[in-house]
């Protein structure tokens, strides 16, 4: 009678979870679960789900599932972002910058965000505007922003970036860290934008048809531009956090960022095409590569082996899109 009764409430569970994701965000949650209990079974007895671990693997995440909300909202309208690792790399410099020459940390976090908003604003304005292909546009703001890093930091890392700016990847509220509870709040007011808002909305619109949406008396450019002018700003939140955990920036940080963020939204469900994908996604998405990386640095995996392995889960996850797509 017992064993009946718990199966009911373990069938009663997946029920409710089934209601509160879609068959696509269902999917991707069942295969997390997959992999956290098989890294659970193959590592060594305890030592994957303890707390610290946990702590450890939301605070390895929480820079690129920042920088992955943005992205997701450059994919659903059917564009892409090559150039958010870059922009978290010149938003952290000018931030250095600014503190070492003023010594205000909170001028320097406003530059910070400063910047990511002014180079979002370019892309999109580029693309939405001029109508250069998302993918070339970015791919210059991407070599040009690098380049600048470079110039102004003369190919060294800047140190100090103060006290304000530091509690943002240092500090913890009960206990917490603050860069997982900053990911938190963030993938929260992301997943309102999308699904509560007109801008949400009209993000749908436009990567489900640009002309339908322009037909529909959208203004199709304004919420391009917007979309790249979100994905910048993620991109120097995501700056914030590292430069606040090194203590410095580096000229260098932010290499394939845009990389791991575009895996996030793919692994998540959200369709390169446009149109289709979710914020919970996207969340997913990012715990199942941080999972997978700590999983493989626990195993003993090589880590060239582990690029290998990711590349794999990627590409598994473009050609399941890619099916879906074509029925």
């Amino acid at each position: 009678m017992n064993i009946a009764r718990s199966e009911t409430k373990e069938v009663e569970k997946v029920d409710i979870l089934k209601r509160l994701l879609s068959q696509r965000e269902f999917g991707v949650f069942c295969a997390l679960v997959i992999m956290v209990i098989l890294v659970t079974l193959f590592s060594e007895q305890g030592t994957f789900m303890t707390r610290s671990n946990v702590i450890n693997i939301l605070r390895s995440i929480s820079t690129n599932g920042i920088i992955a909300i943005g992205m997701t909202f450059v994919i659903l309208t059917g564009g892409i972002d090559l150039s958010v690792g870059s922009t978290l790399a010149l938003s952290g410099a000018f931030a250095a910058i600014t503190f070492n020459s003023t010594g205000s940390s909170e001028l320097a976090f406003c530059v910070c965000l400063a910047t990511g908003l002014a180079i979002g604003l370019f892309n999109g304005i580029m693309v939405a505007y001029f109508n250069v292909p998302p993918f070339i546009q970015t791919l210059v703001a991407m070599t040009a922003a690098r380049g600048i890093t470079f110039i102004v930091t003369n190919g060294t890392p800047i140190g100090k970036v103060g006290t304000f700016i530091g509690f943002f990847g240092r500090g913890t509220i009960a206990g917490i860290p603050v860069p997982i509870l900053l990911m938190i709040i963030s993938f929260i007011i992301g997943w309102f934008i999308l699904t509560q808002t007109t801008i949400g909305r009209y993000t749908y619109a436009i990567g489900g048809s640009e002309e339908c949406s322009k037909l529909s008396g959208v203004n199709v450019r304004r919420y391009k531009t917007l979309v790249y002018v979100i994905a910048g700003l993620t991109a120097a939140i995501g700056s914030l956090i590292l430069i606040a955990r090194l203590n410095s920036a580096q000229p260098s940080m932010g290499d394939k960022f845009e990389m791991d963020a575009i895996a996030a939204v793919v692994i998540g469900g959200t369709s390169l095409a446009g149109g289709t994908g979710t914020i919970i996604g996207t969340f997913i998405g990012t715990l199942i590569l941080g999972v997978l990386m700590n999983g493989m640095n626990m195993l003993g995996v090589d880590s060239f082996a582990q690029y290998v392995v990711k590349g794999g889960v990627i590409l598994f996850a473009v050609l399941l899109e890619s099916r879906k797509r074509n029925r």
